[in-house]
């Protein structure tokens, strides 16, 4: 069934600055996108800008009644409020009560930004790593003080913090105590900051380098961009007075792989606790971080694009990933289902301001702008267009001009001649943008090369080693103590008990399957999975597992995610009685993108000599037995892939009820792990029930069943003896797919086939019953002739 078409996009974009040019200009290029309205715009989103236009409305509250009116009836159907103000002040219920979604954070939500004493009490109370604090109110003013004093008296040094909007001023970092106590005397006693400053947080001053991490998010799944850093002071060298921010650039060299796993795993978190808390964050959360020397601590929380971050962080998407498609699949609760890919490149951006910034500036000053490098974008912040159409400044930061390029020197080089075609009387800006990450690469050049810069962590891999040993260990058995970290792993068979054994091995991986816990981040099942499709391939030999090794191979170690995988590998071992005695992690930037990540295992087990299956008197007239899957297991997943792009569209998400059973997801559903035979098995094999065995994977009955059979003989199994699972009929009946085909491809409810000696099979179905293995059948023969033959066909076709 195909998908239904999706209503081309009609977005009021809210603001009047380079971050709503950079937005405009970037949603611009998506192919959802029918037209675009700036409310109030500038003069850069005036002219230039594809499929935009300005609209005469300001995005203050008192605007808000004819912004919907004017929405309502030119059929807007996504409002991007740019600025905090509106979203702060409770922009986002007064479009969703008209049926107009926007991509932004209800008014509690917003309050992350809205209100510093309430963002950190969030903090401590969901244990975000951030500055110790106090809050104080007007009328705790003297208390405030006397918090003052004794944090200096013990040489402790603090930031204070306005608790509301203060147009980006309301942060002190005194540089005595008398300049502290001043600063709250302004604050709660003068009111220099109006209401803002009605209550404000006293912090413990925090060193190391700032990141900014904007992440996008729908209030379950995160999505965040690369880390960036910005440049507040006015002057050269970080000098001068504050200001909302004088360029960026991205990625921040301080972003190890180590610390950017820390800083995606506390936003993670934020978002998690905002949830719990019963206000979802739906948007773009931009987390302010310092880098300590105790690890990455939460400044703030904004719940906005960053300016000028966002000039610089927008120029870093892949071709191919729309801007205008994942706000939208934040405001659908499904970002999930969109894959969000950036460039492996460097993006800059530099802002011209107005003479006199940040203090006061003249306004109407005619810009010339000439043609610029390739790769530069010009975005137009404090801009206008006067009655004769010049463009004229009119604002304190006038123009971001943003660039790309393989290397941050090639960026910045592109940006700065970028500048360079850019004229106005009294343009100011700094000339030194990135000048900390450009010290950085000196210092490294100077020094040489690490494997870190090479984009692998040792720390990590020592950390992920740490974070599994004691789920490792926990697969001990005899034979082996399940110690990793050593060169190789150690299985003593004596002590395993065997008198004259033959190993077995067997080594496998998971398939495309592993595709969806990448989309998801569901990570602890295939690792079942990994065990299931190894330890199976021994047990058809009558050998029991004795010891497992994994390979788990990605572009960029994220350790949680690692661990949940291994996790799920130990789990497999336990249930299957074997030892987890080794493994590989891989770091291999360039083979591997984003978090992708593959697997690889391999399995060896031992069966006494005189217990090897298959047995060589299989003959005509033996018994076979099907034992149930619990469900696709691990093979086929490329088909499936195709039937639920063809059933459920491209863009479907795997977050919504699976088609076929809507009690959970379909991704809990698709990510069941494949059943592990061992002990429901194990006893029939060593009891001599069974003359052989064939797991039923790639390749299904018709390819799997003959590999057991002695040359010269068949078999034939009946379809109708067992119920097959409502996946396989909801596979076939979407995907059209043929039941010689499905015979082919899937188990289809049949995970293991025994064959039995006839006299035997009342034995066999009791004894693997009495392992608690219910689902197990009678299903066919063998018979003379190569091939398998497939009956009752009219049974799947009837429920398909």
């Amino acid at each position: 069934m195909a998908a239904p078409q999706r209503e081309p996009l009609r977005i009021l974009l809210l603001g009047n600055g380079g971050r709503e040019h950079a937005l405009a200009h970037t949603l611009a290029q998506s192919p959802l996108v029918e037209r675009i309205a700036v409310a109030p715009g500038n003069g850069g989103t005036a002219r230039g800008v594809p499929k935009t236009q300005n609209l005469d409305i300001g995005s203050g509250k008192k605007d808000w009644e004819r912004l919907v009116q004017w929405a309502v009836q030119e059929k807007i159907n996504l409002v991007v409020p740019g600025p905090e103000q509106p979203l702060v002040d409770g922009i986002e219920p007064f479009f969703r009560r008209v049926g107009i979604p926007v991509f932004g954070p209800s008014p509690a939500a917003a309050a992350m930004e809205g209100s510093k004493t309430l963002s950190k009490d969030f903090m401590a109370r969901h244990a975000i790593p951030t500055a110790s604090y106090e809050n104080f109110t007007t009328a705790q003013a003297e208390e405030a003080k006397r918090y003052i004093r004794e944090a200096y008296a013990r040489g402790e040094e603090l930031v204070i913090k306005a608790s509301g909007l203060a147009a980006g001023k309301g942060v002190l970092i005194p540089a005595s105590e008398a300049e502290a106590l001043e600063g709250v005397e302004d604050i709660l006693e003068k009111g220099v900051f109006g209401e803002a400053g009605s209550s404000l947080v006293l912090e413990s001053l925090l060193t190391g380098p700032e990141i900014s991490v904007l992440a996008f998010s729908d209030g379950y799944t995160v999505a965040a961009l690369p880390g960036a850093q910005d440049h507040k002071r006015i002057g050269e060298g970080d000098t001068g007075l504050n200001t909302g921010g004088m360029g960026a650039y991205s990625p921040a060299p301080a972003e190890t792989p180590a610390i950017r796993q820390q800083l995606v795993d506390i936003v993670e978190r934020s978002v998690a606790g905002m949830r719990r808390d019963g206000f979802p964050f739906v948007g773009l959360l931009f987390v302010g971080f310092m880098v300590t020397p105790q690890g990455p601590k939460v400044l703030e929380y904004n719940v906005r694009f960053g300016d000028p971050e966002t000039q610089a962080l927008l120029r870093l998407l892949a071709p191919g990933t729309d801007l205008a498609e994942i706000m939208l699949a934040c405001v659908e609760r499904r970002l999930d289902s969109v894959k969000i890919e950036v460039r492996n490149d460097h993006a800059v951006s530099i802002v011209l301001a107005s003479a006199g910034y940040p203090g006061k500036y003249p306004t109407g000053v005619p810009i010339t702008i000439g043609e610029l490098p390739q790769d530069v974008i010009a975005f137009h912040a404090g801009t206008a267009l006067d009655t004769k159409g010049q463009l004229v400044t009119a604002g304190g930061r006038v123009i971001a001009v943003s660039a790309f390029g393989s290397t941050l020197r090639e960026a910045l080089d592109k940006a700065y001649a970028g500048v360079d075609k850019i004229s106005f009387e009294g343009k100011t800006f700094r000339k030194d943008i990135a000048h900390r990450a450009l010290a950085a690469q000196s210092e490294s050049k100077d020094g040489g090369l690490t494997y870190a810069q090479a984009g692998v962590s040792i720390e990590e891999g020592n950390r992920l080693v740490d974070l599994i040993k004691p789920v490792v260990k926990a697969t001990r058995r005899s034979g082996a103590d399940a110690v990793i970290g050593g060169f190789g792993g150690v299985f003593d068979l004596k002590a395993a008990g065997f008198r004259d054994p033959v190993l077995v091995s067997g080594t496998d991986g998971v398939g495309t399957k592993i595709k969806i816990a990448h989309a998801t981040g569901i990570h602890d099942t295939v690792g079942i999975d990994l065990v299931a499709m190894s330890v199976n391939d021994l047990i058809v030999q009558g050998a029991e597992p004795l010891y497992f090794l994994d390979y788990f191979a990605c572009s960029k170690l994220k350790v949680e995610d690692a661990a949940a995988v291994i996790k799920g590998i130990a789990q497999g071992c336990q249930e299957s009685g074997c030892a987890l005695i080794g493994g590989e992690t891989a770091e291999m930037p360039g083979l591997y993108e984003g978090d992708d990540y593959d697997l690889a295992g391999f399995a060896v087990g031992a069966v006494e000599r005189d217990h090897i299956l298959p047995l060589h008197n299989i003959a005509a007239g033996d018994v076979l037995i099907g034992v149930s899957s619990s469900g696709i297991h691990s093979n086929g997943f490329s088909l499936v892939h195709k039937v639920l792009e063809r059933s459920l569209g491209p863009s479907f998400s795997y977050s919504s009820p699976a088609p076929w059973d809507a009690s959970q997801s379909l991704a809990r559903a698709l990510l069941t792990p494949t059943k592990l035979y061992i002990k429901p098995l194990l006893p029939a094999v060593r009891a001599g029930l069974l003359k052989g065995m064939s797991h039923i994977t790639g390749g299904g009955f018709t390819e799997n069943v003959p590999r057991v059979l002695p040359k010269g003989l068949g078999a034939w199994i009946d379809a109708t003896r067992w119920t097959r699972p409502a996946v396989f009929d909801w596979i076939q009946r979407e995907g059209g797919v043929k039941s010689a085909e499905m015979a082919r491809a899937f188990n289809n409810g049949i995970g293991m086939v025994l064959v039995v000696e006839k006299g035997k099979v009342e034995e066999v179905l009791k004894n693997v019953r009495e392992q608690g293995e219910q689902g197990v059948w009678v299903i066919g023969e063998v018979k003379e002739g190569e091939g398998v033959e497939m009956r009752g066909f009219e049974a799947w076709e009837k429920r398909a």
